[in-house]
């Protein structure tokens, strides 16, 4: 906590004694090149530099399931059964629940960013109504297989056809009425809205809910893999949010905090907020 605080105060000292008041801090720079060369080709090339071993930084496992149901105010346990599976009694017998989010690496049980864009498009579908999680896979899987697609959680075309192909089976499956269909539609893209895509339509940043509720709320909060080994950020600042909540919690003031980070005061409001509920 103590060594995260100074590295924040480091970085923004070096961006406050160039006079760039609204530029990235020096040291996220070559993380800010490397997304833009993944975001335009899709992979690096030979001559580029070597950053993250070459590999694609929103495929590595970073996340752990506690730290990433914290970012949902999920209960671990839950985001668990969904990467890892679970074992449960059925009939006298013991049967296994397979997991729906498929990890990178199956020995870790660290999520990677896609994952994270997974857990929040399942957390639409699954939380806000409280149907049995075998409803979700059914319906996914009969999306998957009539539109051809892998990963449809990770896919835009939940956004076109198989949305709607989806929405019907899942309403279906759980008895949902057209109404009801109606809210989880507006629902489910009203969490799309929150995931932002490269120019080849892979999931690029996350921007996760602050409050309860599914309104489209600002921007404030953000997840890149790119920026901070993928640790929630304010928007178009980089600081942590962590680094904010660690200072508030030690006894300093919102306005000093906001000031020396350079933030309007409702972005480190924001950013307090966002740690404290998650």
């Amino acid at each position: 906590m103590a060594l995260r605080f100074f590295l924040d105060i480091a970085s923004n000292c070096c961006k406050n004694q160039a006079g760039l008041k609204n530029s990235s801090p020096v040291s996220l720079k070559g993380d800010l090149q490397y997304r833009k060369r993944f975001s335009d080709k899709g992979t690096m090339q030979n001559n580029e530099p070597n950053i993250y071993g070459g590999q694609d930084p929103r495929d590595l496992p970073a996340y752990s399931v506690t730290e990433a149901a914290r970012y949902f105010r999920l209960a671990p346990a839950t985001l668990r059964s969904w990467v890892v599976g679970r074992s449960y009694p059925r009939g006298g017998r013991v049967a296994f629940f397979e997991p729906l989010i498929r990890l990178p690496q199956s020995s870790s049980n660290l999520l990677s960013f896609r994952n994270l864009v997974e857990a929040h498009v399942l957390w639409a579908l699954r939380t806000r109504h409280g149907v049995p999680i075998r409803a979700v896979r059914n319906a996914l899987n009969y999306a998957e297989r009539t539109f051809a697609i892998k990963h449809l959680l990770l896919s835009p075309e939940l956004q076109t056809n198989a949305e709607n192909l989806f929405l019907s089976k899942y309403g279906e499956l759980i008895n949902l009425s057209r109404s009801g269909q109606l809210a989880m539609k507006k629902i489910l893209e009203a969490y799309l809205k929150r995931i932002e895509r490269d120019s080849l339509n892979v999931p690029l940043r996350l921007f996760p809910f602050l409050h309860s509720g599914y309104t489209d709320v600002p921007k404030v909060i953000v997840i890149d893999p790119f920026i901070s080994f993928g640790r929630p950020v304010i928007r178009n600042r980089n600081i942590s949010t962590a680094a904010i909540a660690d200072r508030i919690d030690a006894g300093e003031s919102l306005d000093d905090v906001a000031h020396d980070y350079d933030l309007e005061l409702w972005e480190a409001e924001e950013a307090v907020i966002y740690e404290k509920a998650a």
